[in-house]
């Protein structure tokens, strides 16, 4: 390589983790990154669909972050909609508005609070006998806690007591996953509720009484419990689409449509990724010095060249996923109403979503989208929902023909009485294969193969499949911060990267920017 001849980065996926990495590299070294996108999308599972002029968030995005080196990187590109009164006119959509959250959880055929409060709502919902019970049972763990939590069934149980996380948490859980919560290994609640408890949610009920304002980069509060946070204005993949211009305007190259299929590591500092073309199956090779991953690293170790422990195939191979399937239906109205609605036009209840508890129904979650935002609609008298399906690709709900399942997911609506069918305008799907890592599977075995892969000293995992952690879109973006504070310092040790979305406060003490 010539002295003036600039490095580069192949940097796998057009995610949030693979667009932070690029962006990063320009902005902060002489890395040239070259992004390698198996779709024709931008944003991964953080883009917006657009169907028929009317925006769908796949999965619901929102914009909260206990480390002010992701709101700063945000707000750099979105100014918060307040804050945005010197903004060109054509510019105005490109902001992130302030929401207010609202998630509640559907069961018994009504409503109750998420987190769950413990007042005369609830008891008169539960009924006297049931919350006696879970009094009972939530006194009796803190008195006799689970020493070792072996899987998620003790973690929650030792959160909530047996009595109430038999009542909210275990159907919905095992919906999602599609395993028993007996054989779901412990860190995904510790990764995803942290420290939630009954506890912590009576704490945050009194503090939210005190205190009447609550901010979304508040560090006190725990992320499950958080009642403000920011949204663009058109979806989180709007976002997305504005940084990857940022990176097409300062050098960065994207291609879109290429699949890897081979990854062969020439040196330490020289490795060749062969990709596939989409559609004509033709090959090309790309050379770089370094390699960011955020592919599913099943995928990733079966594209390296001479990986000669079987031991790291066969726990690659065997690493479980969860997929996703949207059902976006446009509607008249909905037959369930809130009062409180500010859009009460529609009487539309006000949740972001609804935890679908029942387990008479596939259906996990419900979104509202004109509550993210009303500009998601193309017609604003009308109501644009979201229903959301967990399921394991070519089982029965993956592999229902899209009309079909669309027909399904009404009737599953009608059956809640949540909607009439006459009511029902249009509506789309779509499918998101791992779009969940789960923690079963090998997944207790992962650190042989990820301790493999860090041996390679110029590749980074990063991003939620790319580490196979659930990890939220911040937490994606910090990995790929980190993963380039690395590359600069020439810090060969790559913990600090894993060890994002294990601490509370993500370690920005000592990287925040």
């Amino acid at each position: 390589m010539l002295a003036n001849e600039k490095k580069t980065a192949l940097i796998i996926g057009a995610g949030p983790a693979g667009l932070t990495a690029a962006y990063e590299l320009l902005n902060r070294t002489d890395v040239l990154p070259i992004i390698i996108e198996k779709s024709n999308e931008i944003g991964g599972i953080s883009r917006t669909a657009i169907y028929k002029g009317n925006r769908i968030d796949i999965g619901g995005h929102r914009f909260f972050s206990k480390s002010n080196r992701v709101l700063n990187w945000w707000r750099m590109f979105m100014p918060v909609e307040e804050d945005s009164k010197d903004l060109e006119p054509k510019k105005k959509t490109n902001v992130m508005l302030i929401k207010n959250r609202l998630s509640r959880i559907f069961y018994l055929r009504t409503f109750f609070e998420y987190p769950i409060k413990l007042n005369l709502d609830t008891i008169t919902k539960l009924g006297f006998y049931r919350m006696v019970k879970i009094g009972i049972s939530y006194l009796s763990i803190r008195l006799s806690p689970i020493e070792q939590e072996n899987n998620l069934e003790d973690f929650f149980i030792n959160r909530f007591g047996k009595e109430l996380y038999s009542t909210f948490f275990k159907d919905y859980t095992e919906k999602v996953w599609g395993m028993p919560c007996n054989e779901i290994k412990a860190e995904w609640g510790a990764q995803r509720i942290k420290g939630l408890s009954v506890s912590k949610a009576l704490k945050h009920a009194i503090r939210s009484i005190v205190k009447s304002k609550s901010s979304f980069g508040d560090k006190e509060v725990e992320t499950t419990l958080i009642d403000k946070f920011m949204y663009p204005r058109l979806g989180p993949g709007q976002l997305w689409e504005i940084v990857a211009e940022e990176i097409k305007k300062t050098e960065g190259i994207m291609i879109h449509n290429q699949e890897v299929v081979k990854i062969d590591w020439l040196t330490d500092d020289c490795v060749e990724v062969t990709v596939s073309d989409t559609e004509t199956k033709e090959t090309k090779v790309f050379k770089g010095n370094y390699l960011f991953s955020t592919m599913p690293i099943k995928d990733l170790v079966n594209s390296l060249t001479n990986v000669n422990d079987k031991d790291i195939v066969r726990i690659a191979n065997d690493l479980a996923y969860r997929d996703f399937i949207t059902v976006g239906l446009l509607l008249k109205k909905l037959k369930i109403s809130d009062s409180k609605s500010k859009f009460n036009t529609k009487a539309l209840i006000r949740d972001n979503w609804i935890y679908i508890q029942e387990n008479d129904v596939h259906i996990g979650r419900l979104q509202i989208f004109n509550n993210w935002s009303i500009d998601l609609l193309s017609d604003k008298t009308n109501v644009w929902i979201g229903l959301e399906y967990f399921c394991n690709e070519g089982d029965n709900l993956w592999s229902m023909k899209d009309d079909e399942f669309i027909t399904f997911a009404i009737g599953e609506l009608k059956k809640l009485d949540i909607i009439e069918i006459e009511d029902v305008l249009d509506g789309t799907i779509i499918k998101v294969p791992k779009a969940y890592p789960a923690y079963f599977g090998s997944y207790d075995q992962i650190s042989t193969v990820t301790k493999y892969l860090d041996s390679f000293k110029n590749m980074f995992l990063i991003g939620r499949n790319g580490m196979h952690k659930y990890n939220n879109q911040d937490h994606s973006m910090l990995t790929a911060m980190l993963a380039v504070d690395n590359l600069i310092s020439g810090r060969s040790d790559k913990t600090n990267i894993w060890e994002v979305n294990t601490e509370n406060d993500y370690h920005e003490e000592t990287n925040e920017r």
